[in-house]
């Protein structure tokens, strides 16, 4: 796809090849939106300790995109992540975050069950990602964004990509965006 140059919500570019009026368009009907972990709701660094703990910097700005979502929009949020991580699954636990799916190689697989289980069609799921084990699923969903410093692979098929980078507020700005059109008329 290609930037048609058109803007969104704060001067954000739409994304590569969306108008502002077509993001909005496809996130009025989102109830779900799922997200990865490291490089979106993570900077995408990892740090051991001295005595070898891993640990992951969280963004507590995202955190409360996850609670706006739910209070202002009623969409509820899901993490699938390639990761086995404690941290993850304390954060999920600390937002109330039950679609907690940790060491995950088939993200499409996990869409899939989740569309079935939760009587969802894809149009109804927003995904953010921001690499290759992202794409497939980001070309299923009805709304895909990016953090601003994703993989060319993940901006290639985004419809929308966050000013902010992973770790940062991109979630908070996608979440936001889907809270802006679920609300206000455009």
């Amino acid at each position: 796809m290609a930037d048609d140059g058109q803007q969104t919500t704060e001067g954000a570019p739409a994304a590569v090849g969306c108008r502002r009026s077509a993001v909005v368009d496809r996130a009025r009907p989102i109830r779900l939106l799922l997200t990865d972990s490291d490089g979106v709701l993570t900077d995408n660094g990892v740090y051991y300790s001295a005595a070898g703990e891993e640990m992951k910097r969280f963004s507590i700005r995202d955190g409360m995109g996850v609670e706006r979502l739910r209070v202002f929009a009623g969409v509820e949020v899901g993490i699938i992540t390639g990761e086995r991580s404690s941290a993850v699954q304390r954060r999920a636990e600390k937002l109330g975050i039950t679609e907690l799916h940790l060491g995950i190689r088939d993200k499409p697989a996990v869409l899939d069950e989740l569309l079935a289980r939760l009587g969802l069609t894809a149009d109804q799921v927003a995904y953010i990602g921001d690499d290759t084990n992202d794409v497939a699923v980001m070309q299923r969903v009805g709304l895909a964004a990016c953090p601003a410093d994703a993989t060319p692979f993940a901006r290639a098929v985004a419809h929308y990509v966050c000013p902010s980078p992973g770790g940062h507020g991109a979630f908070r700005d996608f979440a936001e965006l889907i809270i802006a059109a679920k609300t206000k008329e455009e």
